[in-house]
This record gives C-alpha cells, sequence and structure tokens, in this order.
C-alpha cells in the first residue's frame, strides 16, 4: 500500500466512530520502488493530502528522512521538496502491517501491499 493511500482512508464506516483519521500505521515490511517523478502531477496531489499524517505515517515506518516536517510554502517551484514528496507519495510502500483505527483500535491487515478494510456486518453503522 502507497503512503498515498493510507492518506486517504478511513474507519469512519464503524460503528460509533466519528471521525476514524487518521489510521495508525504500523509496518512489518516496507518496500521502496522509484517510479517516474512529474512535478505537475505531485504538484496537483498535495492539495489533496493532509501533510501531518503522511509526515506521521513516514514516522511510523522507518523512512523519517523521506520528508520535511512540513509543507514548503512554495512547494510548486519547489523540485526538490516535490521529488521528496513523489518518494513519499508514490514509492514507499508498506508491504505487510497493519492500520489502526484511532478510535477503537480495530486493526486492518495490509498483505502484499493490499489494504484489507472489510468489516463485519455487526460493526457497521
Amino acid at each position: 500500500m502507497k503512503l498515498f493511500t493510507h492518506n486517504m482512508l478511513t474507519s469512519k464506516m464503524i460503528k460509533n466512530v466519528k471521525v476514524g483519521y487518521p489510521l495508525k500505521l504500523h509496518a512489518a515490511e516496507v518496500k521502496v520502488t522509484p517510479s517516474e517523478f512529474r512535478s505537475t502531477y505531485v504538484s496537483r496531489m498535495l492539495p489533496k493530502i493532509d501533510w501531518g499524517v503522511l509526515y506521521e505515517a513516514t514516522q511510523s515506518i522507518g523512512q523519517a528522512e523521506a520528508i520535511p516536517q512540513s509543507l514548503a510554502d512554495d512547494y510548486e517551484k519547489n523540485e526538490d521538496f516535490l521529488r521528496k514528496a513523489h518518494h513519499a507519495l508514490f514509492e514507499i510502500e508498506v508491504i505487510n502491517g497493519e492500520m489502526i483505527c484511532p478510535e477503537t483500535g480495530r486493526k486492518f491487515p495490509i498483505k502484499d501491499g493490499i489494504p484489507n478494510m472489510l468489516v463485519n456486518e455487526d460493526e457497521v453503522n
């Protein structure tokens, strides 16, 4: 699972969960796979990203050096920053691990890079 995906997921579908975001991330296996850098694409994606959540995710999976702590003010024109954002969002992948609902502690497994967000019928609103 790419960190871009993690940044978008929530456990709000669980009964009595008000926000369910951000999911805590624990990784047993992480893989870094280089991919083509497209500055315009990354620049357009950044407004949709919760930077603090992305930063915390990189910290929690041992990729602390991946990105700066805060979003650069000039990120649209800052190629170095965009490359770091691209790396964190699209090249770092959690292969095996889990995500944890911040409100209930419910664990969602990640296996072979695929997050399993299925819930039991009695868990949903």
